[in-house]
């Protein structure tokens, strides 16, 4: 009986752990009326469209006070290996660990992923640039102003025209704004 009872209930067990799977089979398929699917809404600014687009990659200029002492970087502070920011226009909103960078805006001329406008762009540290269709979903995001900071081997410049994100080590990254994105 005792054996029976055994039998039963490591039975009984197993059918629970089995309807306990974490994997899906599948391949994620974008939503044609919302490619982005986001699954937290956050509220964006709204934002207009430029319809010029400038030609070379935005670089810091020396301000009135030049003379002053450049202010360091601010160090931002990882969560598990990542760094999470957005932007200050709120548009962009990116993370970034030590092996690369990606970022997810409503990209204005983003080419198109499997059947949907990429909106989310990644660089590796060695330069390598990919286009996606995703969603960073709820991350943490600290919200960078316009200046300069450091966060798991990659420098941050933060200017009005765009983020530029640059390899400590390899000197490789991107320059991201809404309007266009250059891998260097």
């Amino acid at each position: 009986m005792n054996a029976r009872l055994m039998a039963g209930s490591l039975l009984a067990a197993g059918v629970l752990l089995a309807g306990c799977q974490s994997t899906i089979a599948g391949v994620p398929q974008p939503n044609a009326q919302n490619p982005t699917e986001p699954t937290f809404p956050t509220s964006r600014p709204s934002r207009t469209t430029s319809t010029t687009a400038p030609s070379a990659i935005p670089t810091p200029t020396p301000s009135a006070t030049a003379s002053a002492a450049p202010t360091p970087a601010e160090a931002l502070t990882p969560h598990n290996g990542y760094a999470f920011i957005e932007t200050k226009s709120g548009q962009t909103r990116c993370q970034i660990s030590a092996n690369n960078v990606g970022c997810e805006a409503q990209f204005t001329n983003a080419p198109t992923v499997n059947g949907s406008p990429a909106n989310g762009v990644e660089v590796t540290a060695d330069g390598q640039l990919r286009w996606i269709v995703g969603n960073l979903g709820d991350i943490p995001v600290v919200t960078i102003d316009y200046r300069t900071y450091t966060a798991e081997g990659w420098t941050i410049l933060a200017s009005e025209d765009g983020t530029r994100f640059t390899n400590d080590a390899t000197g490789h990254g991107m320059f991201v704004a809404v309007q266009r994105v250059d891998s260097f």
